[in-house]
């Protein structure tokens, strides 16, 4: 009874087995299989007989077959368990498909095997599922490391787990050096605060990662831009696993970019500048400009936003045809010659201007016009005119007189009165001195001009030179009193008749242009650095917006009182170079109608 219920519940079993969808195999101590489930026949298409012995090896892919032989032996020879991932050929279509077999040892209460039970699993869609993302990832590995940009992949936490090779030739850095966060030692000290922040809000949102910043060349030390961006891969259930990076080089689009700025820049300061004019028109009409030309010309931005300018209006009549000409250029070439001509402003004023004009495109009416104010240039070339005037007059004057005294000086002569004639050539004397003079002055503004005007070195006491200036002046003028108050006792390393040129125009002028006056007042003064010569008139006074321009070249102060007084407005122009060359200054206070005073300080250097 016991052997027949041992039997059934072994048969029960077996049917049990069959139906599993693992096959299921039970083998010897030896290894020879004592059974092999129904199903793994059936899917093998072998009987139990051949698959006794070694005989279920020829179902096995030839790829596999010794290696799990050597996995069979070896758990046979250890008693361990067996565990193989092998492919299986199916009977029927012949296909292999991956399974997982794993068999274990039964032992007897001695620990000796009695039998060898196991199991073959069906995994191959996991396997081929294994092996496309193995192959996915051999080809995005062949991808990064092709690509010019620099990829790197993240775990959740930030550390780097993979950088292709160009990452890390570019970087020229080690595995450890990119874990965690230690690969920002890499980045710009300027960007490495923005590029952390970024990324921390990336990791803690899981936002989109895109950043500008530099990145140092490992070999050169040098920093070059890149484009950085990441995306968060997630697994199915939104998790994110990783993060996939890349790093482009845009170094020469960034400069580009700053270039591009810098020039723009430019053009912005030049259109802002006001020093030169800019507007835009189409035909004749002014549809756009800078603040520089409306200041120029008077008009207002609203005169601008209603249309109310218009350049071919605001051209006067004598400069019509050069305008005219101006535009024919345009016609056959992209800009025209700068040239001079004048526009009437919004109040009727006249305003000398040089112009210049380009087409902003070649199929376009626009044209854009720069303008620059003339008015300087011209106001020099009307005093370089009043110049040759005034000293074609002041040379005659002199010449004049020494040809009337000469004859005169020849009639008396030829009389024999000897005492008039010695008055007649001391006359004639100080109007030769008079051109003399005028003639040097002439000469060391030209000087000046070519950089050949030269200087003595030699000991000059201050105290006796202005004594002697002094005296010299007093002699030839009788409506002045010239009054010298205080001492120096200093000696200056310098040319004497340079420094004579300075106080003899000073004093010059302040009797010149102090006709209702009755003095003028020198005071002398000195530190241990310096030396200081202050010149006082009490005439005309100099108006306060003409002070700075008195020392400019051929100016002369405007005034209808003024222009009655001879001059060629280089004498203050002479004495600024000398007290510039000496390193000294020279300033001037002055009040219209009470008088002026110049103030000269020269530094002192000790007599070699």
């Amino acid at each position: 009874m016991f052997m027949e219920k041992s039997a059934a519940s072994e048969e029960e079993i077996r049917v049990l087995l069959d139906t599993m969808p693992q096959f299921v195999w039970i083998c010897r101590p030896d290894g020879s299989v004592a059974y092999y489930s129904q199903s793994g026949c059936d899917y093998t298409g072998m009987t139990t007989d051949q698959i006794q012995g070694e005989g279920w090896l020829q179902c096995l892919h030839p790829d596999d077959r010794q290696r799990t032989r050597d996995a069979w032996q070896a758990a046979l020879h250890i008693g361990g368990p067996y565990e193989i991932e092998q492919r299986i050929r199916q009977g029927t279509t012949g296909v292999y498909h991956w399974f997982l077999t794993r068999g274990r040892p039964l032992k007897d209460a001695q620990g000796m095997i009695v039998q060898w039970v196991g199991t073959s699993t069906d995994i191959d869609a996991q396997k081929q599922a294994e092996l496309r993302s193995k192959a996915s990832e051999e080809n995005l590995r062949v991808l990064a490391e092709a690509v010019p940009q620099l990829v790197w992949v993240t775990q959740p936490d930030g550390s780097v787990s993979y950088a292709n090779p160009r990452y890390y030739d570019y970087t020229c850095a080690t595995c450890e050096q990119l874990q965690h966060f230690h690969w920002l030692q890499f980045v710009h000290p300027e960007d490495a605060a923005r590029v952390l922040a970024l990324r921390q809000h990336s990791l803690e949102t899981g936002g989109r990662y895109e950043i500008e910043y530099r990145l140092r060349n490992g070999i050169t030390g040098a920093y070059r831009w890149f484009l950085t961006r990441a995306l968060p891969v997630r697994d199915a259930a939104g998790q994110i696993i990783k993060w996939f990076g890349t790093s482009t080089d845009v170094d020469d689009q960034k400069r580009t970019e700053e270039a591009l700025r810098q020039s723009q820049a430019r053009v912005h300061a030049l259109i802002n500048s006001n020093i030169i004019g800019i507007f835009v028109s189409e035909e004749e009409q002014i549809v756009d400009a800078n603040d520089t030309f409306l200041r120029m010309t008077g008009y207002t931005p609203e005169d601008l936003r209603e249309g109310r300018i218009n350049w071919m209006r605001m051209t006067p009549p004598d400069y019509l045809a050069r305008t005219q000409q101006a535009r024919q250029e345009l016609v056959t070439q992209p800009s025209i010659t700068p040239y001079e001509k004048e526009y009437v402003g919004k109040d009727g004023s006249r305003l000398p201007v040089l112009v210049g004009c380009i087409k902003l495109r070649a199929d376009s009416s626009q044209e854009i016009a720069f303008v620059l104010d003339n008015s300087a240039r011209k106001e020099l070339e009307q005093r370089k005119d009043n110049f040759i005037s005034t000293a074609s007059h002041e040379l005659r004057a002199p010449l004049t007189t020494v040809k009337l005294q000469a004859a005169l000086l020849k009639k008396r002569l030829g009389r024999q009165s000897m005492q008039q004639s010695s008055a007649d050539l001391a006359q004639i004397e100080t109007q030769i001195n008079t051109g003399v003079r005028l003639m040097e002055t002439l000469l060391d503004v030209s000087r000046i001009q070519t950089g050949v005007l030269t200087y003595a070195q030699e000991s000059v006491d201050h105290d006796a030179l202005l004594e002697e200036i002094v005296e010299t002046l007093q002699q030839t003028c009788s409506t002045h009193t010239i009054i010298l108050r205080g001492v120096t006792q200093t000696l200056f390393l310098g040319d004497r008749d340079r420094l004579g040129q300075v106080f003899t125009n000073l004093i010059s002028n302040a009797i010149k242009y102090s006709p209702q006056a009755t003095t003028v007042e020198i005071d002398l003064n000195a530190s241990p650095e310096a030396v200081t010569i202050s010149v006082r008139d009490h005439g005309l006074g100099i108006p306060r917006e003409q002070r700075e321009k008195i020392f400019e070249r051929f100016y002369r102060a405007s005034g209808a009182r003024q222009h009655t007084i001879p001059g060629l407005g280089i004498g203050l122009y002479l004495v600024a170079e000398i007290v510039t060359h000496y390193g000294g200054t020279i300033t001037v206070e002055s009040q219209v109608g009470h008088g002026s005073t110049f103030h000269v300080t020269l530094p002192l250097k000790q007599e070699a």
